[in-house]
């Protein structure tokens, strides 16, 4: 009787020790995250265009929204850019709510600079936005290198500024359909040294790997942009930046 006993009890500290083991090596996978990590802070107000900068024909607040507008009488000759004033982009996720009109293309510059002798004129790194959605997503270079990345592409730029595709996130169409149409999308630029990400509702878009490094940028201006062609508009909401 006492050898069943002890048997028993070697038994169950046996169990103990296993389960206490499965719970200390059980693998834990990563989660969707809700809402935003500790860091972010807003730089836009919802009211004015405090610390922001542009043109006052084709950008005012509105309903708590930035909008940019274009009409019939204010054609554009150029584009036009709502310079951040606020600070610089280096090491850095933005986040923000936006939304284009079916004829609108506009973009959101980083790491960019003023171009001299043409008010409101950046250069740089953009996240691209359009209603037809033929750009949306991808990562232009405004007055450089251009195409860095399309839509469901992941690129890497070597020191001769030549752009290969090196990975794919899927096809580009296909990945529209993440895109909301004359709604509100979120958009999420995550961008640490030359690795630039794109991500549209939380679906990623385009990835740069930037090792042109005479041409590459670490730092810059932020800004939202108006484009040439026909009327359109955008609105931007909720814009909160983390840096790094």
């Amino acid at each position: 009787m006492k050898l069943i006993i002890l048997k028993a009890s070697i038994l169950t500290c046996l169990l103990v020790t296993v389960c206490s083991y499965n719970g200390l090596t059980q693998r834990t996978f990563p989660q969707p995250l809700i809402g935003d990590e500790n860091g972010f802070v807003s730089i836009f107000d919802g009211e004015t265009l405090t610390n922001w900068e542009g043109d006052s024909i084709y950008w005012k607040v509105e309903n708590g929204n930035i909008v940019g507008e274009v009409t019939p009488e204010t054609i554009l000759q150029r584009n036009s850019f709502l310079i951040w004033r606020g600070g610089t982009t280096g090491d850095f996720e933005l986040k923000l709510d936006y939304k284009v009109s079916a004829q609108g293309n506009s973009g959101i510059n980083y790491r960019s600079y003023e171009v001299e002798g043409i008010q409101f004129a950046l250069k740089g790194y953009q996240c691209d936005i359009d209603g037809k959605g033929e750009w949306t997503g991808q990562n232009y270079e405004e007055r450089g290198r251009q195409f860095l990345a399309l839509r469901g592409q992941i690129t890497k730029i070597d020191k001769n500024s030549t752009v290969f595709e090196v990975g794919s996130i899927g096809d580009k169409d296909a990945l529209l359909d993440c895109v909301k149409q004359n709604d509100w999308n979120e958009c999420h630029l995550i961008v640490r040294g030359n690795t630039l990400i794109h991500i549209i509702n939380k679906q990623l878009m385009s990835v740069v790997i930037d090792d042109d490094i005479s041409n590459r940028k670490n730092e810059g201006l932020l800004g939202v942009q108006v484009h040439v062609g026909p009327p359109m508009k955008i609105e931007y909401r909720n814009i909160r930046i983390k840096k790094f």
